[in-house]
């Protein structure tokens, strides 16, 4: 098993929460949690990735032959799904927060609170 993309996971993940813990501006973050989300693909391709397997698709192979998982590609398509649908509903909160209070900070958002 290789480390390598699990490294990278924990560095991709890192740099995201790191971004949005000290952006000042809600379309930054939004693009850090994009980050954080990228993540979990390249943990979901480390988790299912095998030295020499062939594409989960099972025709003209010969039965013993290794295959990758095709849980963790289904898995993958419906990340890639889903931070489209968070991405969207967030930055339309975004969009709507300035449109009522003139402001994307986040912490003058706080304050706004009535």
């Amino acid at each position: 098993m290789h480390i390598v993309p699990f490294v990278v996971v924990v560095y991709i993940l890192a740099v995201g929460l790191y971004g949005i813990v000290t952006s000042r501006h809600l379309v930054h973050q939004i693009i850090c949690l994009i980050v954080v989300q990228s993540s979990t693909y390249v943990l979901l391709l480390g988790v299912g990735y095998k030295t020499g397997a062939v594409a989960p698709y099972f025709f003209d192979i010969p039965v013993h032959t290794p295959a990758v998982d095709p849980v963790v590609q289904a898995l993958a398509l419906t990340d890639v799904v889903v931070e489209a649908a968070v991405t969207a509903l967030l930055l339309a909160l975004a969009i709507q927060a300035h449109k009522r209070f003139g402001t994307l900070d986040p912490q003058e958002l706080v304050q706004l609170k009535g």
